[in-house]
């Protein structure tokens, strides 16, 4: 793809973010429609464009590999999150080990790899967010719930699996990999609707993401916001620099597992830092201004490798 071709689709996905925004400065969105709209993306969109995704493709047994780059970089940035406040309270360490980990894969990557990269890469980012989304839906809460003192008892891994099999885009995942493995096809029919539905998806996460866009940037929390993102964004150059040049997979595979390195973090992280009694507003604010780093460097990634 020409660099000017990445530049303006970069420029379309950040239009709509600011649209969503600025439609919520103005009073048209209300701050509770971010929960309507993040419905729709999780629940409708998100699921239409992963079946759609996959219909099309033929998936091997080797390519479930690629669920363990996600599970992978999700546990090393745990273990950093609790190394970077080593010697500070359990609160802390908790709150660093939650909030550098994951990867907003579907409401993030997933439409700017279905805008910017083929059908493989999609594929390689879908097997990608199911070995994330054990992270992302409660592996990462759990461990940093326990680091905190915080956790309710009970089987950390049975609170992960009910989450996770509460999760429409996680159980699309689970049956689509299965549906291929098998080598079902689809009816047409099926096939048609969840692309109509995909069709949707990457205006509507663009969208959700403005609407919810809210960074407070209290002074308290200036030092702590760069030494977070500074740890993200190095492990990411890091990765992707490995992912890039020395994997032994094709051009397409290493480019869009670069590109996946540098994904904002979970979305869903403020919502389990206030179940952990946390900073809620440092949460929100990093969740925020990870965007927006994340619009930069994957923009600056696939210009780089156009």
């Amino acid at each position: 793809m020409e660099m000017t071709a990445v530049l303006i689709k970069a420029a379309t996905f950040v239009a709509i973010i600011f649209l969503g925004y600025f439609l919520r400065r103005i009073g048209f969105f209300q701050e509770k429609d971010f929960f309507l709209l993040s419905k729709i993306v999780i629940k409708i969109t998100l699921p239409g464009a992963i079946a759609y995704s996959f219909a099309s493709m033929e998936l091997s047994p080797s390519m479930l590999v690629f669920m363990l780059f996600g599970f992978g970089g999700g546990i090393l940035m745990i273990l950093l999150g609790y190394l970077i406040n080593a010697g500070k309270s359990p609160e802390e360490r908790a709150f660093g080990m939650l909030n550098v980990a994951g990867y907003n894969i579907g409401n993030f990557a997933l439409p700017f790899v279905q805008n910017f990269l083929g059908p493989v890469g999609v594929m390689i980012t879908s097997l990608f967010d199911s070995g994330n989304a054990v992270i992302c839906l409660g592996g990462a809460y759990s461990v940093a719930a326990m680091v905190s003192g915080k956790s309710k008892g009970g089987n950390p891994l049975k609170a992960i699996l009910r989450s996770l099999t509460r999760s429409v885009p996680f159980m699309v995942y689970m049956i689509m990999i299965i549906v291929c493995l098998l080598h079902i096809k689809l009816p047409q029919l099926v096939v048609s609707f969840a692309g109509t539905i995909s069709n949707a998806n990457a205006f509507m996460a663009m969208l959700m993401l403005g609407v919810g866009f809210k960074v407070e940037l209290d002074k308290e929390y200036t030092g702590k916001l760069v030494k977070y993102l500074l740890l993200r964004y190095s492990v990411a150059a890091a990765l992707a620099l490995v992912y890039y040049h020395f994997l032994p997979f094709d051009q397409e595979i290493r480019q869009t597992l670069a590109i996946l390195a540098f994904a904002p973090v979970a979305s869903a992280n403020p919502a389990f830092t206030g179940e952990m009694k946390g900073d809620v507003g440092l949460s929100s604010a990093l969740n925020s201004l990870s965007i927006v780093t994340s619009v930069v460097f994957m923009t600056i990634l696939l210009v780089v490798m156009a």
